[in-house]
């Protein structure tokens, strides 16, 4: 039998900040990257390309919340009420996303935001996010069961990307709450798992 104590696992403080918008009024939009990239809804529940959106964006920010989840589970997640994903193609190639799931009283979160690292600081982040944060303010037109958008919310953490918050403070986004909260460091797996680099 052995003397060793079994390894706990790491933590790290996260500070996550909450911030919304009460008025479509709010938004404030970014300018047009340019040629080439256009926004559209995906509008197929296809739990691969979304599976391939997440963890192209998340990899170095830490995203790992998903990863564990069944297909049907991805499914079920796409296909809820009032969940919608916004894809940012340059020249037919995804850059990035935006999710949107409308919640109860006519609150919409936005869930996940982010561009692949090749397509970051490059002005489509702002774009995708204007563009986003708009149809998240006119869903009930889409989804006439759903109560019409009173508010657009999300948070975002110190792991995320440093431009994250500056771009929802550009877009109108005010900040509402701070919490700091331990996690436990999880090793991503990366775009490549498997491979050497």
């Amino acid at each position: 039998m052995s003397d060793r104590v079994p390894s706990s696992p790491a933590f790290s403080d996260v500070t996550v900040w909450y911030l919304e918008q009460t008025s479509p009024a709010d938004l404030n939009p970014a300018s047009a990257p340019g040629d080439g990239v256009t926004v559209v809804r995906s509008q197929t529940p296809l739990p691969e390309f979304s599976r391939f959106l997440y963890t192209a964006v998340g990899a170095d920010v830490r995203w790992t919340d998903r990863l564990s989840l069944t297909h049907a589970q991805w499914r079920e997640i796409l296909e809820r009420p009032g969940g919608e994903t916004w894809v940012a193609y340059e020249n037919g190639t995804p850059a990035g996303f935006i999710e949107l799931d409308a919640q109860a009283d006519g609150a919409v979160e936005i869930v996940y935001f982010g561009l692949l690292p090749a397509f970051r600081g490059r002005r489509i982040g702002g774009h995708l996010l204007s563009i986003g944060v708009a149809r998240a303010w006119d869903l009930a037109e889409r989804h006439p069961d759903r109560t019409p958008t009173k508010r657009v919310w999300l948070h975002t953490c110190s792991d995320d990307g440093p431009h994250a918050m500056d771009n929802y403070l550009r877009r109108g986004f005010r900040l509402f709450d701070t919490r700091v909260e331990r996690e436990p460091v999880t090793v991503h797996p990366g775009l490549w798992p498997g491979a050497e680099a």
